[in-house]
């Protein structure tokens, strides 16, 4: 049963002094913002049920986020630290004998709303602030950043110890379960510990890639991984002929089919590499966040990051209105339109300026533009420009838009540091769409309240 606010008076606070609950000038600004019952509206339109144990109250959830994304908090640890401040308890609309939701609860709520939720609440705060004449929408700053996965730097000997390691964990558990495996499984894990330390140890000499040892190391895991697969794939085929089977089983069943395949496709692609292949698609960077990809952005010294791409584009007075985890790492040529169609959602007819880096530069993204009503578009050209070219992009104008785009580039460290943008602690497409949601709606809170 959906509960949107929490009506419960508390005598405490006629009793305690009034400064004992003095919110912060920040928090009181957002704690206004967020009494408009148009945030509400969502909720209500998607899950408002009347069966069921009542839900955490949508306005507790939406202030709990808020502080759990504008200081980097876990779940475990925000539920601590607002239980032991009374000013953190009033901003969340609680009152001192309220008890907490548990940590897991909040965590199944966040994976309930999902993306959708986040980004219904940031286009009413955006309509908020529209209606308020806050922000006009009349320009628009385009970038793109990467939002890293939370996983070690992948190599094949790794991933395939991995695979190997996770593939015995659960036949292990298993055989605690109660299910007879006999000597259908080997346990290889000695021979993978011998081996990795001895790679190591190779490593540490600073060799090539194609030092013998490495081959050595990487053929003798792929030997072993394609042992540990095979065997795998006999225990679920064995306890696939069983009957009535508890839950806990089937689970562990399913979860050993995924952890099989995706060994599998890891020995695949650890072949093609000892057969001189480098360039493979859809390559497996990790066995737990799958959807992650190598991005190799098109800047000096920079390394390889492995994730997912952010679209993100921002108007006047340093707010968000755009925003796209995009798939693969396609070129920024392709993204500018999803940019402005995105922004132009809410901004339909004030849009007038749009200023991106040289990525986004090419001649029929400037003539859509065009054509879309935007008057002045600051994309500067790539490679050798001509005369008539470089004396359009010297015009005030173009130079004033291009000042206002670098100005993009501070606002995703101000994410990356301050709102977690930097990397996504949730797992594949759907998480990463969900972490980046609840930074960009925190920031713009944020945002909002210094405006105001």
């Amino acid at each position: 049963m959906l509960r949107l606010q929490n009506q419960q008076p508390s005598l405490w606070e006629a009793v305690l002094p009034p400064e004992v609950f003095c919110l912060s000038e920040e928090l009181a600004a957002i704690d206004r913002l967020l009494d408009d019952e148009r945030f509400l509206n969502p909720f209500l339109e998607r899950f408002n049920t009347r069966i069921g144990r009542p839900t955490v109250p949508v306005a507790i959830y939406l202030r709990l986020m808020y502080l759990k994304r504008r200081y980097q908090l876990g779940y475990e640890t925000l539920v601590k630290e607002v239980t032991d401040s009374f000013s953190w308890r009033r901003f969340c609309r609680l009152s001192i004998d309220d008890p907490l939701p548990e940590a897991t609860t909040l965590i199944k709520l966040t994976h309930k709303y999902g993306e959708a939720m986040l980004r219904d609440l940031n286009d009413t705060l955006l309509r908020k602030l529209k209606e308020g004449k806050v922000i006009r929408g009349r320009k628009l700053r385009v970038d793109t950043a990467v939002t890293e996965a939370n996983i070690h730097y992948p190599t094949d000997t790794g991933l395939l110890a991995d695979g190997i390691r996770l593939i015995t964990r659960t036949v292990g558990k298993i055989r605690k379960a109660g299910i007879e495996i006999g000597k259908r499984f080997v346990n290889h894990m000695r021979t993978v510990k011998k081996t990795s330390l001895g790679l190591m140890k190779v490593m540490k000499k600073r060799v090539r890639k194609d030092h013998p040892d490495m081959i050595a190391a990487r053929a003798t895991l792929s030997r072993v991984a394609e042992e540990v697969v095979a065997d795998g794939c006999k225990i679920n085929s064995y306890i696939g002929t069983l009957a009535d089977m508890p839950p806990r089983i089937q689970r562990l069943t399913k979860q050993l089919g995924e952890w099989v395949t995706v060994t599998g496709k890891i020995i695949e692609q650890t072949r093609k590499v000892i057969d001189g292949c480098r360039h493979i698609p859809r390559r497996i960077v990790s066995l737990f966040d799958r959807d992650a990809r190598p991005i190799r952005r098109g800047k000096l010294r920079v390394d390889t990051e492995f994730g997912h791409k952010v679209l993100i584009g921002e108007t006047d007075h340093g707010i968000i209105t755009t925003y796209k985890v995009v798939q693969e790492n396609p070129a920024d040529t392709t993204l500018l339109k999803p940019a402005v169609q995105g922004h132009k959602r809410l901004f339909r007819r004030t849009l007038k300026a749009v200023a991106a880096d040289r990525g986004f530069s090419s001649r029929e993204n400037e003539m859509w533009l065009h054509t879309h009503g935007v008057t002045k578009a600051s994309i500067p050209s790539r490679g050798k420009v001509t005369k008539e070219r470089r004396c359009y992009q010297h015009q005030a104008w173009f130079k004033r838009l291009q000042r206002f785009r670098a100005g993009i580039e501070a606002r995703i460290s101000l994410l990356q540091r301050k709102f977690g943008l930097k990397r996504s602690l949730m797992r594949g497409t759907q998480g990463t769409e969900i972490w980046v949601g609840q930074a960009i709606f925190a920031h713009n809170l944020w945002q909002a309240a210094r405006i105001l």
